[in-house]
């Protein structure tokens, strides 16, 4: 039984605290919702505009490596290219992933690209192979994040949108909808992906390709690299931001419309909260918070952050770091700095350094937390 009793609130603290250690990496970006490498030194930034671009190793000039924008739809806030992910085989096959809401119709896109066979820096557009489609009730919550694990794609998909999910999408285990998807997303015979056997609703009820469920619009997860924990944040309706870990996941139900937060979302319309996943770390929107950007646990030996979840607010741009193993409310003390930066997204270098992406600045920056 889930305990309705809310976590403590973040503190809107009085002055902030040390400025965020911040070197910047690149500029120039166009919306930029996303950092993450191909297994070496580059850095791949994601515009939701459309378009994949490439910081070299060192430095130097930003070039495009893929540009969909004439695919996505970015006439609403939440459309647009959201989420890339590497094969874990790419140094061989060239595989990568994009998830994107189609122009055309609206509707959510994950599909395959292949690496230029004569340029390493170039994605090949003729390559595009449609993996999965999602229909889209509304323009917003999307989702959009996905991520290896071994072999396996995890794809976070938002509710659908509307407001309060209307169509009660999140906890109805046969959409797609409001939830962690996990599928083989290489071509098989016929088929354009397969199911691994081992998913929790397999010849149950539910969709096949379901993981976990229960989610409004997740909002960048991570594996931990140590220990291979999937965190993930999820983004409130009204009054609370969520943050999600969990060693599976498998068959988890995080709550949402029933939950949000640790609070019923609606109590006088029945609140069952039997069956619903704890968040680890809730917070509320004092001072300007309102929307939870996931980020990274920090595993780069040495590091002053080593250990620690790092993760941040979209509007206040406050950025905290909670220990890995950590549950319950956030204070001051959990409080890194209160930036002006739109934070959109964090990154994860092969060597384990973390990024912030400033969306309002269309800048990528590095973490020093030496």
């Amino acid at each position: 039984m889930l305990s309705v009793a809310a976590l403590v609130a973040v503190a809107v603290p009085a002055p902030a605290r040390a400025a965020l250690p911040l070197t910047e990496v690149a500029s120039g970006f166009s919306q930029p919702i996303y950092v993450t490498h191909a297994g070496d030194d580059r850095l791949f930034v994601v515009e939701q505009t459309g378009r994949i671009k490439i910081i070299p190793a060192g430095g130097g000039a930003v070039t495009t490596f893929l540009n969909l924008s004439g695919l996505v739809a970015t006439n609403a806030s939440e459309r647009g290219l959201l989420g890339l992910a590497f094969h874990p085989k790419y140094a061989t096959n060239g595989l990568f992933y994009v998830n994107y809401t189609r122009k055309s119709d609206g509707r959510t896109v994950v599909a395959e690209y292949k690496r230029s066979s004569g340029n390493a820096n170039a994605a090949d557009p003729a390559s595009a192979r449609t993996v999965l489609t999602i229909a889209q009730p509304y323009a917003n919550h999307n989702g959009g994040w996905m991520g290896f694990k071994g072999q396996l794609l995890f794809i976070a998909t938002g509710d659908g949108g509307g407001s309060g999910d209307p169509g009660n999408r999140a906890q109805n285990k046969k959409s797609l909808l409001g939830k962690i998807l996990r599928i083989n997303p290489l071509k098989s015979g016929s088929k354009a992906y397969t199911i691994p056997s081992t998913n929790p609703f397999v010849g149950k009820t539910g969709a096949d390709q379901v993981w976990s469920y229960g989610l409004r619009n997740p909002w960048r997860c991570s594996f931990d690299r140590s220990n291979g924990n999937m965190w993930c944040a999820d983004v409130g309706q009204q009054k609370w931001e969520e943050v999600n870990r969990h060693a599976t996941g498998k068959g988890v139900n995080y709550g949402w419309r029933v939950m949000e937060g640790n609070s019923c979302y609606k109590p006088a319309s029945g609140c069952n909260t039997s069956g619903k996943r704890k968040p680890v770390a809730v917070y509320g929107h004092p001072g300007g918070n309102c929307a939870v950007t996931g980020g990274y646990v920090s595993r780069r030996s040495g590091a002053a952050l080593a250990g620690k979840y790092v993760f941040g607010d979209y509007c206040s741009g406050r950025v905290w770091a909670i220990p890995s193993g950590h549950s319950g409310g956030l204070t001051s003390s959990h409080l890194l700095a209160d930036t002006d930066h739109l934070v959109s997204s964090f990154g994860e270098g092969k060597d384990g350094r973390l990024y912030l992406v400033s969306y309002g600045s269309g800048k990528v920056y590095r973490l020093n937390d030496s």
